[in-house]
């Protein structure tokens, strides 16, 4: 099998010119096409439409390139879009492809462990599991099924894991109403961080870093030092299943990528990034200009506003802000950080890191293709 990675910028979450032209002269396969993430100029809170929007666009673009239904695409290709390009950050959309066929000129583990990917969707989780163990469990199971389609047997081959989850609609409120069941919670900003945490015990519990047996509610927020290296988690009402997609290196594949992933201690930790480049071979320190640099694909990030109120001894106010959301603060900080040592604003940077990094910092991966040895 065979992992290929491209990255597309638009003009507004309509536009799907430059992927179509991808599609059209060839160097895409849209049947080969497993997941997209991205970033949309939307707040990334409840009301953000612009992520649906992109959604739409693109289902309609394969649906009408492939002959397939835009409803059986929702159903087989992972959509995870994060609103939100505060600052320096560009509107794109990351596209994922796999080629099942062999390539007779990349024996199997001939390369070495190369980019893998899998993919997993769950059944549409009820109101009363969101936020809740039903929904770990789900999250979880969907994770070790796109570790077996991804041919990764060893969870420390796994490098980066994205998690689409959903959020209580008013809609889902009344349906609760109605059956006498009780919600995690029925306000729907509440419900998209309890999401995102049940997301993160999902991913922890499948890679074996917790225990089945010791998940339990009452950690959720209320354990930091709970918290996955690897998981990336964001929620919102444009999707109703969990999304999930699983990225590490393995031997089995032969693409021209690999992945590697790091946290970050803090908001200002670029030490963190260089670590992450360090492990793909890209000497950059002090240079956003390198030429090394080119080899970069995909860069992928998950950041929290430190709870504290203080970095490093400094306070910060995200939390207190009326006019500007915290996530919205974060995301512009962090961005321009990873922006600034890479040369490049097409990152995708996603706030709400609860349970997914150090607390107050956050976690990298980066794809990269392979350099010369």
């Amino acid at each position: 099998m065979r992992a290929s990675v491209h990255r597309f910028t638009m003009r507004d979450p309509s536009d799907v010119s430059q992927l179509a032209g991808a599609i059209d002269d060839g160097r895409i396969d849209p049947a080969q096409i497993v997941a997209f993430i991205g970033k949309t100029e939307g707040n990334g809170l409840v009301n953000d439409y612009t992520r649906g929007y992109l959604v739409q666009s693109l289902s309609l673009l394969l649906a009408e390139r492939t002959g397939h239904s835009a409803e059986a695409i929702a159903k087989s290709v992972a959509f995870v879009f994060s609103g939100g390009t505060e600052g320096v950050l560009t509107p794109h959309y990351t596209v994922f492809c796999v080629d099942p066929s062999e390539h007779p000129d990349a024996p199997d583990g001939a390369m070495g462990k190369r980019l893998a990917i899998g993919r997993a969707l769950t059944r549409v989780p009820r109101p009363e599991e969101i936020g809740t163990r039903a929904q770990v469990a789900l999250i979880a199971e969907a994770v070790e099924r796109a570790m077996v389609e991804a041919g990764i047997d060893d969870p420390a081959d796994v490098h980066f894991v994205q998690v689409k989850g959903g959020c209580v609609t008013a809609d889902g409120v009344r349906d609760a109403k109605q059956r006498g069941v009780a919600l995690a919670s029925a306000d729907p900003n509440r419900s998209m961080t309890l999401s995102r945490v049940a997301g993160a015990f999902g991913v922890m519990q499948a890679l074996g870093d917790i225990d089945s047996a010791q998940v339990d509610e009452s950690l959720f927020l209320t354990r930091p030092d709970l918290w996955s290296d690897r998981a990336s988690v964001s929620s919102g009402i444009e999707v109703t299943m969990n999304e999930v997609v699983v990225f590490g290196n393995a031997e089995s594949w032969s693409s021209d990528f690999v992945i590697a992933h790091h946290t970050m201690d803090d908001a200002l930790d670029i030490n963190g990034i260089y670590a992450c480049l360090e492990q793909l071979g890209i000497d950059c320190r002090g240079d956003s200009r390198a030429g090394s640099l080119a080899r970069i694909a995909c860069a992928l990030v998950k950041c929290e506003p430190d709870a504290s109120g203080a970095i490093r001894g400094q306070r910060h106010t995200m939390w207190q802000d009326g006019d500007i959301h915290a996530q919205r603060h974060i995301r512009g900080a962090v961005g321009g950080l990873v922006a600034g040592v890479l040369g490049d604003t097409r990152i995708f940077v996603s706030g709400g890191a609860e349970h997914q990094g150090p607390p107050g910092g956050g976690l990298l991966a980066l794809i990269a293709r392979v350099g010369p040895s």
